[in-house]
Protein backbone atom coordinates (compact mmCIF):
# COMPACT_ATOMS: atom_id res chain seq x y z
CA UNK A 1 0.00 0.00 0.00
CA UNK A 2 1.35 3.40 -0.98
CA UNK A 3 1.10 5.98 1.79
CA UNK A 4 2.25 9.21 0.19
CA UNK A 5 3.13 12.02 2.64
CA UNK A 6 0.76 14.94 2.52
CA UNK A 7 0.51 18.42 3.96
CA UNK A 8 -2.19 21.03 4.28
CA UNK A 9 -1.87 24.75 4.93
CA UNK A 10 -4.39 26.21 7.38
CA UNK A 11 -5.04 29.26 9.53
CA UNK A 12 -4.74 28.76 13.28
CA UNK A 13 -8.36 29.24 14.31
CA UNK A 14 -10.56 27.11 16.53
CA UNK A 15 -12.96 26.37 13.66
CA UNK A 16 -10.15 24.72 11.72
CA UNK A 17 -9.53 22.04 14.34
CA UNK A 18 -12.63 19.97 13.56
CA UNK A 19 -11.92 20.10 9.82
CA UNK A 20 -8.32 18.98 10.31
CA UNK A 21 -9.50 16.12 12.52
CA UNK A 22 -11.91 14.96 9.78
CA UNK A 23 -9.19 15.13 7.14
CA UNK A 24 -6.87 13.10 9.35
CA UNK A 25 -9.58 10.46 9.87
CA UNK A 26 -10.22 10.18 6.13
CA UNK A 27 -6.53 9.76 5.30
CA UNK A 28 -6.01 7.16 7.99
CA UNK A 29 -9.01 5.26 6.63
CA UNK A 30 -7.48 5.26 3.15
CA UNK A 31 -4.14 4.17 4.63
CA UNK A 32 -5.66 1.29 6.58
CA UNK A 33 -4.64 2.82 9.91
CA UNK A 34 -8.09 3.27 11.45
CA UNK A 35 -6.97 1.72 14.72
CA UNK A 36 -4.98 4.85 15.67
CA UNK A 37 -7.56 7.39 14.51
CA UNK A 38 -8.49 8.55 18.02
CA UNK A 39 -4.87 9.09 19.05
CA UNK A 40 -3.99 10.86 15.80
CA UNK A 41 -6.99 13.18 16.01
CA UNK A 42 -6.12 14.04 19.60
CA UNK A 43 -2.56 14.92 18.61
CA UNK A 44 -3.79 17.10 15.74
CA UNK A 45 -6.18 18.91 18.08
CA UNK A 46 -3.54 19.59 20.71
CA UNK A 47 -0.74 20.59 18.34
CA UNK A 48 -3.01 23.00 16.47
CA UNK A 49 -4.50 24.35 19.70
CA UNK A 50 -0.98 24.96 20.95
CA UNK A 51 -0.34 27.24 17.96
CA UNK A 52 -3.62 29.09 18.52
CA UNK A 53 -2.91 29.62 22.23
CA UNK A 54 0.79 30.40 22.22
CA UNK A 55 1.48 31.84 18.77
CA UNK A 56 -1.84 33.53 18.07
CA UNK A 57 -5.16 33.35 16.27
CA UNK A 58 -4.87 33.67 12.52
CA UNK A 59 -1.30 32.38 12.35
CA UNK A 60 -0.56 30.68 9.00
CA UNK A 61 0.44 27.10 9.72
CA UNK A 62 0.80 23.72 8.02
CA UNK A 63 -0.18 20.20 8.99
CA UNK A 64 2.14 17.54 7.54
CA UNK A 65 1.55 13.79 7.89
CA UNK A 66 3.74 10.89 6.81
CA UNK A 67 4.69 7.34 7.70
CA UNK A 68 8.22 6.99 9.07
CA UNK A 69 9.14 3.35 9.24
CA UNK A 70 6.18 1.81 11.04
CA UNK A 71 5.23 5.03 12.87
CA UNK A 72 2.75 7.72 11.86
CA UNK A 73 4.41 11.13 12.04
CA UNK A 74 2.31 14.26 12.58
CA UNK A 75 3.90 17.69 12.22
CA UNK A 76 2.53 21.19 12.71
CA UNK A 77 4.64 24.00 11.22
CA UNK A 78 4.30 27.62 12.39
CA UNK A 79 6.45 30.76 11.87
CA UNK A 80 7.22 31.56 15.54
CA UNK A 81 10.55 30.09 16.66
CA UNK A 82 10.31 31.64 20.14
CA UNK A 83 7.04 30.19 21.47
CA UNK A 84 8.14 26.65 22.27
CA UNK A 85 5.73 23.95 23.50
CA UNK A 86 5.73 23.46 27.26
CA UNK A 87 5.15 20.14 29.00
CA UNK A 88 3.65 20.69 32.44
CA UNK A 89 3.16 18.25 35.26
CA UNK A 90 -0.49 17.14 34.91
CA UNK A 91 -0.83 17.53 38.67
CA UNK A 92 -0.27 21.28 38.56
CA UNK A 93 -3.19 23.69 38.66
CA UNK A 94 -2.04 25.58 35.58
CA UNK A 95 -3.82 24.66 32.36
CA UNK A 96 -0.80 25.73 30.32
CA UNK A 97 1.00 22.77 28.84
CA UNK A 98 -1.84 20.32 29.42
CA UNK A 99 -2.21 19.76 25.68
CA UNK A 100 1.38 18.62 25.30
CA UNK A 101 0.90 16.35 28.31
CA UNK A 102 -1.89 14.61 26.37
CA UNK A 103 0.35 14.28 23.32
CA UNK A 104 3.10 12.92 25.52
CA UNK A 105 0.67 10.35 26.95
CA UNK A 106 -0.49 8.89 23.62
CA UNK A 107 2.55 9.37 21.35
CA UNK A 108 5.66 7.20 21.34
CA UNK A 109 7.78 10.32 21.06
CA UNK A 110 7.51 14.01 20.26
CA UNK A 111 9.76 17.01 19.86
CA UNK A 112 10.43 20.38 18.25
CA UNK A 113 12.64 21.25 15.28
CA UNK A 114 13.78 24.85 14.85
CA UNK A 115 14.46 26.28 11.40
CA UNK A 116 15.44 29.87 10.50
CA UNK A 117 11.92 30.70 9.36
CA UNK A 118 9.72 28.32 11.34
CA UNK A 119 9.43 25.67 14.00
CA UNK A 120 8.06 22.18 13.60
CA UNK A 121 6.29 20.50 16.51
CA UNK A 122 6.02 16.80 15.79
CA UNK A 123 4.91 13.53 17.33
CA UNK A 124 5.00 9.90 16.23
CA UNK A 125 2.43 7.21 16.92
CA UNK A 126 3.17 3.51 16.78
CA UNK A 127 1.14 1.53 14.24
CA UNK A 128 0.61 -2.20 13.80
CA UNK A 129 2.41 -2.10 10.47
CA UNK A 130 5.24 -4.56 9.95
CA UNK A 131 6.59 -2.54 7.00
CA UNK A 132 5.98 1.05 5.82
CA UNK A 133 4.16 -0.10 2.66
CA UNK A 134 2.53 -3.15 4.21
CA UNK A 135 -0.80 -3.58 5.89
CA UNK A 136 -1.90 -3.93 9.48
CA UNK A 137 -1.58 -7.59 10.40
CA UNK A 138 -5.24 -8.06 11.30
CA UNK A 139 -6.34 -11.74 11.18
CA UNK A 140 -9.01 -11.04 8.56
CA UNK A 141 -6.52 -9.28 6.27
CA UNK A 142 -3.95 -12.04 6.71
CA UNK A 143 -6.53 -14.71 5.82
CA UNK A 144 -7.56 -12.75 2.72
CA UNK A 145 -3.96 -12.34 1.58
CA UNK A 146 -3.25 -16.03 2.05
CA UNK A 147 -6.36 -16.88 0.01
CA UNK A 148 -5.45 -14.44 -2.76
CA UNK A 149 -1.90 -15.79 -2.92
CA UNK A 150 -3.28 -19.28 -3.49
CA UNK A 151 -5.81 -17.96 -5.99
CA UNK A 152 -3.14 -16.03 -7.92
CA UNK A 153 -0.93 -19.12 -8.05
CA UNK A 154 -3.71 -20.97 -9.90
CA UNK A 155 -4.27 -18.22 -12.49
CA UNK A 156 -2.27 -17.56 -15.67
CA UNK A 157 0.55 -15.02 -15.73
CA UNK A 158 0.79 -12.05 -15.05
CA UNK A 159 -1.24 -12.64 -11.87
CA UNK A 160 1.64 -14.57 -10.31
CA UNK A 161 4.53 -12.80 -8.59
CA UNK A 162 7.92 -14.30 -7.89
CA UNK A 163 7.98 -12.90 -4.37
CA UNK A 164 4.54 -14.27 -3.50
CA UNK A 165 3.28 -10.72 -2.80
CA UNK A 166 0.74 -9.15 -5.10
CA UNK A 167 1.35 -5.69 -6.46
CA UNK A 168 -1.54 -3.43 -5.53
CA UNK A 169 -3.04 -3.11 -9.02
CA UNK A 170 -2.76 -6.82 -9.73
CA UNK A 171 -4.08 -7.62 -6.27
CA UNK A 172 -7.21 -5.54 -6.87
CA UNK A 173 -7.90 -7.34 -10.14
CA UNK A 174 -7.34 -10.67 -8.40
CA UNK A 175 -9.84 -9.72 -5.69
CA UNK A 176 -12.42 -8.87 -8.36
CA UNK A 177 -11.73 -12.15 -10.17
CA UNK A 178 -12.05 -14.11 -6.93
CA UNK A 179 -15.35 -12.44 -6.00
CA UNK A 180 -16.66 -13.05 -9.54
CA UNK A 181 -15.80 -16.74 -9.34
CA UNK A 182 -17.44 -16.97 -5.92
CA UNK A 183 -20.60 -15.44 -7.38
CA UNK A 184 -20.53 -18.07 -10.13
CA UNK A 185 -20.12 -20.75 -7.44
CA UNK A 186 -23.14 -19.43 -5.55
CA UNK A 187 -25.23 -19.40 -8.72
CA UNK A 188 -24.13 -22.92 -9.66
CA UNK A 189 -25.22 -24.18 -6.25
CA UNK A 190 -28.57 -22.41 -6.33
CA UNK A 191 -27.64 -19.79 -3.76
CA UNK A 192 -28.88 -16.20 -3.66
CA UNK A 193 -25.83 -14.08 -4.49
CA UNK A 194 -27.48 -10.81 -3.43
CA UNK A 195 -28.41 -12.24 -0.05
CA UNK A 196 -24.88 -13.54 0.45
CA UNK A 197 -23.37 -10.16 -0.43
CA UNK A 198 -25.77 -8.41 1.95
CA UNK A 199 -24.76 -10.75 4.76
CA UNK A 200 -21.08 -10.25 3.97
CA UNK A 201 -21.56 -6.47 4.00
CA UNK A 202 -23.32 -6.65 7.37
CA UNK A 203 -20.54 -8.80 8.83
CA UNK A 204 -17.88 -6.44 7.46
CA UNK A 205 -19.62 -3.40 8.97
CA UNK A 206 -19.99 -5.20 12.30
CA UNK A 207 -16.24 -5.91 12.30
CA UNK A 208 -15.54 -2.24 11.56
CA UNK A 209 -18.26 -0.91 13.89
CA UNK A 210 -16.00 1.10 16.28
CA UNK A 211 -14.77 3.23 13.37
CA UNK A 212 -17.85 3.12 11.15
CA UNK A 213 -19.98 4.57 13.94
CA UNK A 214 -17.93 7.75 13.61
CA UNK A 215 -18.12 7.70 9.83
CA UNK A 216 -20.88 5.47 8.50
CA UNK A 217 -20.03 6.16 4.89
CA UNK A 218 -17.21 8.46 3.90
CA UNK A 219 -17.52 10.58 0.73
CA UNK A 220 -16.86 8.52 -2.37
CA UNK A 221 -17.04 5.16 -0.60
CA UNK A 222 -19.07 2.27 -1.98
CA UNK A 223 -20.44 -0.85 -0.39
CA UNK A 224 -19.27 -4.41 -0.94
CA UNK A 225 -22.10 -5.17 -3.35
CA UNK A 226 -21.25 -2.28 -5.63
CA UNK A 227 -17.54 -3.13 -5.67
CA UNK A 228 -18.31 -6.80 -6.30
CA UNK A 229 -20.37 -5.94 -9.33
Amino acid sequence: MSRKPWELAFTAEAVEVAALRRIMRLHLGMWGLQDITDEAQLCVSELVSNVITHVGHGTPATLAVSVRGTHLRIEVHDPDTRALPVLRDPGTESLEGRGMALVDAVADRWGVLLHPDRKVTWCELATKLTAPNGHVEAPSVMRAEALLSLYAAATPSPCRTDMGRLASAIAEETVIAAITDLLHWLQAHGRDADDTLDRAQMRFEADCAPHMQRERLRPGATGLRQSAR
